[in-house]
């Protein structure tokens, strides 16, 4: 026996919207019971009040609860990120584990996904915070039959921030938070999980970090990190994504590492070496192979984009991140030929300084 991932992208007309999820079901393409976690891109604002997020994740999980056992509502990692900019296209990419007879193959898409527990408002954006996702990577790599770190190609976290409430609470016990300010503490919950998994996959040694490297040290990074941070959470969802021992399926994964904003070519690399080689955007038939898009997107702290200025860190209308995420989006949509791509902003620590990791998830041609 075997298992065998099954990825499905969806477009959603509304943040709550779960008619392409009940299409779905009609047709029978996918089984509720065996969905371990869902991406999602909603059109709120990305930041610390981005209602879109919470609305989206309750929808899901009623869905799932009413068409699964509660179990599957309750574990399923969800991850919303928030903030469709340019022409990014609201849409869920949901992943389903299944049991499988088919041959295993040491190139199959492997899913493993790990919770926390609730992390303590003062440890957030501190080593604490790296240790805890770190032990959670190493548990969905376990899940997933990931022995070899290089074998894991994408981890995704869903990360909380800090409120006024949170601070309020951990001040009246004596302790004291990183940050009184929502909005900068997502940046450092995302540096601080994304910090975790380069400990996980051993692209950071723990020993060589102290706590004033979180959020400040853009040299240290995972080149397979995604964290996004959200209110509507405590602990840390975590989903690893690579190829491990018994999988089947004609799924297959690979990643790349944009050095910057404009980086498209290590992408069109990873495309090639999953079979979907093209010297231009991708062509029509190309496109329908490609299941998946999922990449990170921060506005480089050099205020330069190629030698040329940039003005999305000084804008104070709209953050950085939304302007990094619409930014990214046009030059990935330039390559795959659609914006129905998953692209998070906020990459503290999650590739180079103003680049970001990315992978591709792709059917193999029959």
């Amino acid at each position: 026996m075997t298992r065998r991932a099954f990825v499905h992208r969806i477009s959603t007309h509304s943040p709550d919207d779960v008619s392409g999820l009940e299409a779905a079901l009609g047709a029978g393409r996918i089984d509720p019971s065996s969905i371990v976690a869902i991406f999602g891109k909603t059109e709120g604002n990305g930041c610390v009040n981005d209602w879109t997020r919470a609305l989206a994740s309750r929808a899901l999980r009623e869905f799932l609860g009413q068409h699964a056992d509660p179990d599957v509502a309750t574990r399923a990692c969800i991850v919303m990120s928030g903030g469709t900019e340019g022409a990014l296209a609201p849409h869920i990419t949901l992943f389903e584990v299944r049991i499988s007879g088919e041959a295993a193959e040491s190139d199959a898409l492997a899913i493993g996904r790990a919770h926390t527990g609730d992390l303590p408002p003062e440890a957030m954006g501190r080593l604490s915070q790296v240790d805890l996702v770190a032990d959670g990577v190493r548990r969905a790599m376990a899940d997933a039959g990931i022995t070899d770190p290089a074998d894991v190609h994408l981890v995704q976290i869903k990360c909380p921030l800090l409120t006024p409430e949170r601070v309020a609470e951990a001040r009246s016990r004596g302790a004291v938070c990183v940050t009184r300010d929502p909005l900068k503490s997502m940046g450092l919950s995302r540096a601080a999980s994304s910090l975790g998994i380069a400990v996980a996959l051993g692209e950071i040694h723990r020993q060589s970090l102290d706590e004033q490297a979180i959020g400040v040290e853009w040299q240290l990074f995972s080149n397979r990190a995604s964290a996004s941070a959200g209110v509507e959470l405590l602990g840390h969802e975590i989903v690893v994504l690579g190829t491990g021992h018994g999988w089947s399926g004609p799924l297959r994964i690979d990643h790349a590492t944009m050095a910057d904003a404009l980086d498209i070519e290590p992408v069109r690399s990873a495309l090639a070496r999953v079979g979907l080689k093209s010297d231009g955007q991708l062509a029509p038939d190309q496109r329908s192979r490609l299941v998946a898009l999922i990449a990170k997107a921060e506005a480089s702290s050099t205020g330069l984009v190629r030698g040329y200025r940039h003005t999305m860190l000084i804008d104070s209308d709209i953050p950085a991140t939304r302007h990094a995420r619409g930014f990214t989006a046009g030059a990935l949509a330039s390559l795959v030929g659609h914006a129905e791509i998953y692209v998070s902003g906020g990459a503290e620590h999650q590739g180079p300084d103003g680049g970001g990791p990315v992978a591709v998830i792709v059917e193999a041609a029959a």
